[in-house]
């Protein structure tokens, strides 16, 4: 049996999917399961079980001998959120239960850490466990994980394999319900549709011209094949970054929407807000080092490739994987 958290969120949903194509019909989902808006993330998925959060670890010390693995994906991931309560809650108290759980069991494990851990890069994109102490997240959620990431590390006990993924900027299907959240490409397919055009964030920072912030968008379906690769073959637990390896600018991504849309390109800018513009990182690129050094060979998708499918295959048509 696999057990999922956050399935009916973004990430999760599409592993949940990838799993049934793959075979995998045992499978418990877990959420809070209250927005109506994240519902359609599931519909026709197969699982065996639909359980609550809150209820997760009272029926998870009932069937813990028939789990085999455990996605932990499920967080609290709004950037623009400043109440440290919440975060300390759901991202790091709900995970140290999750870990204690699994190592007491020996449980695999899974779980989703960030490169909002890295800050603004002073330190550099390395995985490396050395690094993790020395981090300066920007802001309560960034530091979430990585606080969570430093407790992990120190911990005697621990599940028999275990990875904190740290994921980059992703993007693809099932993120309808996020909002101001969702990714660059839903916010430019929406207002290209709406508007025929597309308004970036103009650069505050010197070194970098408006649209040319760079980041390491990473294609959803690549996520998914990593957490099946690590499911099926528990390489060296640790950390590991998860996005391509190569930064891209906002305006080569909206380039590739409005040719995905095969709409003509009209790219406006306006100023950063406000309330994130102090955390706003103008550069992240994971370095993939480890990932690949474990035996994970895939080729990731392109920006191109990536934007072309989820524009083409899913927002076109509302479509969900």
């Amino acid at each position: 049996m696999i057990v999922v958290t956050g399935a009916a969120g973004f990430i999760s949903s599409c592993l949940v999917g990838e799993l049934n194509r793959l075979g995998h019909a045992n499978i418990v989902v877990v959420d809070d399961f209250s927005r109506a808006d994240k519902a359609a993330n599931l519909e026709g998925k197969s699982m065996v079980a639909k359980i609550s959060r809150k209820d997760f670890f009272s029926w998870a010390d009932v069937f813990a001998k028939e789990i085999d693995f455990v996605f932990h994906l499920g967080a609290r991931t709004d950037t623009t959120e400043f109440d440290v309560r919440i975060f300390d809650e759901l991202n790091v108290k709900y995970s140290q239960d999750m870990w204690e759980f699994c190592a007491k069991n020996e449980i695999p494990l899974v779980y989703a850490s960030s490169g909002a851990t890295y800050g603004i890069g002073e330190n550099g994109y390395s995985d490396s466990h050395e690094l993790v102490a020395k981090l300066k997240p920007l802001n309560p959620y960034g530091d979430s994980k990585n606080n969570f990431d430093k407790w992990a590390l120190q911990q005697e006990k621990a599940p028999p394999f275990w990875a904190g993924l740290k994921f980059f900027n992703v993007c693809g299907p099932n993120e309808y319900h996020k909002g101001r959240m969702a990714s660059v490409i839903m916010h430019a397919f929406n207002q290209i549709n709406a508007t025929g055009g597309m308004r970036l964030f103009a650069s505050h920072d010197p070194n970098y011209r408006d649209g040319e912030q760079l980041r390491d968008f990473v294609y959803v379906k690549d996520v998914v094949s990593v957490c099946v690769f690590l499911m099926e073959n528990k390489p060296k637990s640790g950390l590991y970054n998860l996005g391509t390896g190569t930064a891209r600018t906002f305006l080569d991504l909206t380039k590739a929407t409005f040719k995905a849309m095969e709409k003509t390109e009209n790219i406006s800018f306006v100023p950063t807000p406000e309330d994130i513009r102090d955390t706003y990182q103008y550069f992240t690129e994971a370095d993939m080092t480890k990932l690949k050094s474990v035996g994970y060979s895939k080729e990731f998708y392109t920006l191109e490739d990536g934007v072309q499918d989820y524009v083409t295959n899913y927002l076109k048509n509302h479509l969900y994987s």
